[in-house]
């Protein structure tokens, strides 16, 4: 797809992954609606930047876990930006509990993980498939995780969500087909203040030990993640139905 004078909507827009991918598309002269749940000041910050690059863009306050918000959500980005020609899906929640530590996983942490990372998911695609689909070659990305592929992560329910993500990638990518395409990407280990406040003090030797295994000998930043997703967007048009982990080779490194 080529991207210039088209409409994206990234959930989760206004932290990380989600405004990297919202400046990137919006460099290349897409409209970007950047939603958010709780970060407004960022999300209007994201708004304000894009807009700054001369395309057109506001934040949305929307919970995904909520699907009549989410149909909001994507009502108010079609009628505030024209068309919708992409969704990126970038909202997501995680605890951080040692594998291990069973005993410490509350029933409300599987709950909530599934109902942001899954459930969330399904219903924002849901709500934008009409929109996407007069587009005519409407397209979906999701923001997974190496976690959901190698059970390696913060805690057991964000892995199992992750993989329930790259699932949900895969039925949406046959059920959406032709009109749609849906892929994911799975990053690493990301840098930026969510995991650094999620890890606290052992954040720079969790990283160092993970550049240090990495093939590439590093690991992500936003902006890395962002391009990856771009490369799905106005890349090859037969690409569907795929999970692209972004982490420096990280799960070939043995």
């Amino acid at each position: 797809m080529e991207v210039e004078g088209r409409a994206a909507l990234i959930t989760g827009g206004g932290t990380g992954v989600g405004r990297a991918t919202a400046l990137d598309l919006a460099r290349r002269g897409c409209s970007v609606a950047v939603n958010y749940s709780r970060s407004a000041d960022d999300a209007e910050q994201t708004a304000a930047d894009a807009r700054a690059l001369g395309v057109r863009a506001l934040a949305v306050q929307a919970d995904v876990a909520d699907d009549a918000q989410c149909r909001s959500l994507v009502e108010t980005a079609v009628a505030e930006l024209g068309r919708l020609d992409a969704l990126v899906q970038s909202a997501g929640v995680t605890v951080f509990v040692p594998h291990a530590d069973l005993d410490k996983v509350q029933a409300q942490d599987w709950e909530h993980l599934m109902a942001v990372n899954v459930v969330g998911a399904f219903q924002c695609a849901r709500a934008a498939r009409g929109p996407l689909e007069l587009a005519g070659d409407g397209e979906i990305v999701n923001v997974s995780s190496v976690a959901g592929i190698a059970g390696v992560g913060s805690s057991i329910p964000y892995c199992a969500s992750k993989a329930a993500l790259n699932n949900l990638t895969l039925t949406l990518a046959r059920a959406l087909a032709p009109k749609i395409r849906v892929n994911a990407v799975a990053p690493g280990f990301i840098t930026g203040r969510w995991l650094a406040g999620g890890l606290g003090d052992a954040y720079d030797a969790i990283k160092g030990a993970m550049e240090a295994r990495a093939p590439l000998g590093r690991v992500c930043d936003p902006e890395d993640v962002a391009a990856a997703i771009l490369s799905l967007i106005t890349g090859s048009d037969l690409v569907t139905g795929q999970i692209v982990a972004v982490d420096g080779g990280m799960l070939i490194a043995g």
